[in-house]
C-alpha cells in the first residue's frame, strides 16, 4: 500500500475507533463527569485541537456552561457562562446548527476574544449537542492555528457529538433515576425512624418528625444519617 493511502487508511481507522469509543459510553454506566471529560479528550485528540470543551445548557437560565474540557488554562476553564442565543456557542445552541470560524480573535461574534488573544485559541468548529431534536449544549473544538475546518472534519465532530449527546442523556436519566430511588429509601428510613422515636417516647408521630428534623440541624448530618442511628439503637436494645 503506497505510504499516503496507508497514512489516510490509518487516520480513517482511528477516527472510527474514536467514534466507537464514544459511542460505548452510551451504555457504559459512567458517572457524568467522568463521561464528559473523557468525550472532550477524545474529541481533542481525534480532532488534533488545542481545547476542546463540552458545555451543557441549563434550561432554568438559559445559559451554556462549560462542564469539561481537557485544556488546564483557568481563563478559559473559569470563562463566563453563555447566554443562549449569543455569541457562537449561543447561536448554535440556538439554531441546532453547527458553526466554523477561522478566527475568534477578529469575529465580532465572539463573546471571549480577551481569552482567545491569552491562550492563542484561532479557529474554531462549534457544532450541537442534541437528542432528537433537543438541543442538550454544544461541543467545541479550536485550533491554535487558522483553518478551514474540512465537510469530513465537520462530519467527524458531528458523529462525536451526536453519541456524546446520547450517551450524556442516559447518564442524566441514570442520576435521577439514582435520585429517586434514594430519595426513597431516605423515606423509608426516617418513617421507620419515627414510629421507633413515636413508640419508645409515647409521642404523637408529627413530634417524633420533628425531633428527627431538628437531630439533624443540631448534628449538621441528613435526616437519613439520623434515622440509620435511631434504627441502628433500637436494633442493638432489641437484641440484649
Amino acid at each position: 500500500m503506497p505510504a499516503r493511502k496507508k497514512d489516510s487508511f490509518q487516520v480513517y481507522v482511528k477516527q472510527i475507533e474514536a467514534i466507537s469509543k464514544v459511542a460505548n459510553l452510551i451504555t457504559s454506566g459512567m458517572y457524568l463527569e467522568e463521561l464528559l471529560r473523557l468525550v472532550v479528550q477524545v474529541t481533542a485528540e481525534i480532532m488534533n485541537s488545542k481545547i476542546s470543551s463540552l458545555m451543557l445548557l441549563d434550561p432554568d437560565k438559559k445559559e451554556l456552561v462549560v462542564k469539561a474540557t481537557q485544556s488546564i488554562s483557568e481563563a478559559y476553564n473559569k470563562k463566563p457562562n453563555i447566554p443562549l442565543g449569543e455569541g457562537i456557542a449561543g447561536t448554535v445552541a440556538l439554531n441546532n446548527k453547527p458553526i466554523c470560524v477561522l478566527d475568534v480573535k477578529t469575529d465580532a461574534r465572539y463573546l471571549n476574544q480577551d481569552v482567545a488573544q491569552k491562550e492563542g485559541l484561532c479557529s474554531l468548529a462549534c457544532v450541537p449537542l442534541a437528542v432528537k431534536g433537543r438541543l442538550i449544549g454544544v461541543l467545541n473544538c479550536y485550533t491554535s492555528k487558522k483553518h478551514n475546518f474540512s465537510k469530513h472534519e465537520l462530519d467527524l465532530l458531528t458523529a462525536l457529538a451526536n453519541q456524546a449527546a446520547i450517551a450524556i442523556e442516559n447518564a442524566e436519566l441514570d442520576l435521577r433515576a439514582r435520585s429517586a430511588e434514594e430519595a426513597l429509601t431516605t423515606r423509608k428510613l426516617v418513617e421507620r425512624a419515627k414510629d421507633i422515636l413515636s413508640q419508645d417516647a409515647s409521642i404523637p408521630s408529627a413530634e417524633a418528625y420533628r425531633l428527627i428534623q431538628k437531630q439533624s440541624m443540631d448534628m449538621r448530618k441528613s435526616m437519613r444519617e439520623v434515622a440509620e442511628a435511631i434504627i441502628l439503637a433500637k436494633d442493638i436494645r432489641s437484641k440484649k
